[in-house]
């Protein structure tokens, strides 16, 4: 895992705010994601197989880990937790909401726990050729934590084609705007779980955003995901 004192978080942060997204190039080693990778064949890591097709949220497989978590994955989680906190108590504040987050990510999900929201939300994604994701969010209950970062574990062009991950903004009385985010292996994009605040004429307003993964042309691909939030 690279080190994250080597990113620049001032830079971070203003492209978080300023696009709802911001690509952390090389989070993971090539030899961390293939480990990963090989993680979803292992079921007894694993809490919950969700088939995207019968739920109707596109095509694919993913698997919400167990606790306890992978160390790879819970000292991922938390010190990305730590780094994008201030971010997200900013944001709050721009869309005048009373919410703030302690700066731990343990404090944070014993608030989770009190009110139910127990299950671990890290998870793989799978998709083979002709699999997509469709646009959605990541809700899994009444705490939430605004940003969340996916990890692309497969290398495009070698592994799979096709496959992008594409973010959709709405802003009021505008048409959706979307973004494809290019990923190497081992890049972890942070972004916007559902809302963030964007500066208008007349201050902060509120811009709904939501995700999904292009169909993938050939190949296999895998992501990992790292929701900050636990699940009812």
């Amino acid at each position: 895992m690279k080190a994250l004192t080597a990113y620049e978080w001032t830079a971070v942060a203003a492209e978080l705010d300023a696009q709802g997204s911001v690509v952390l190039e090389g989070l993971l080693s090539a030899d961390e994601c293939a480990q990963a990778s090989q993680w979803f064949d292992d079921d007894a890591r694993f809490r919950s197989h969700v088939v995207m097709a019968r739920h109707g949220f596109g095509r694919g497989d993913y698997k919400y880990f167990a606790n306890p978590l992978p160390e790879l994955v819970s000292g991922l989680r938390g010190s990305l937790y730590a780094r994008l906190v201030p971010v997200a108590n900013r944001w709050n504040a721009a869309l005048d909401s009373r919410v703030r987050y302690p700066t731990s990510h343990a404090a944070f999900l014993d608030r989770c726990h009190e009110a139910g929201q127990t299950k671990p939300t890290p998870l793989i994604l799978r998709y083979g050729e002709g699999d997509y994701n469709c646009l959605h969010q990541d809700l899994y209950g009444e705490h939430v934590f605004p940003i969340q970062v996916a990890v692309l574990l497969s290398e495009p062009g070698r592994d799979f084609t096709g496959g992008e991950l594409v973010l959709t903004e709405q802003r009021p009385r505008m048409q959706s705007r979307a973004e494809v985010v290019p990923l190497r292996q081992g890049d972890g994009v942070a972004f916007a779980v559902s809302h963030r605040p964007v500066q208008g004429t007349r201050g902060a307003y509120r811009v709904t955003m939501r995700h999904g993964v292009s169909r993938v042309r050939s190949g296999r691909r895998h992501t990992l995901g790292l929701i900050f939030h636990d699940a009812l």
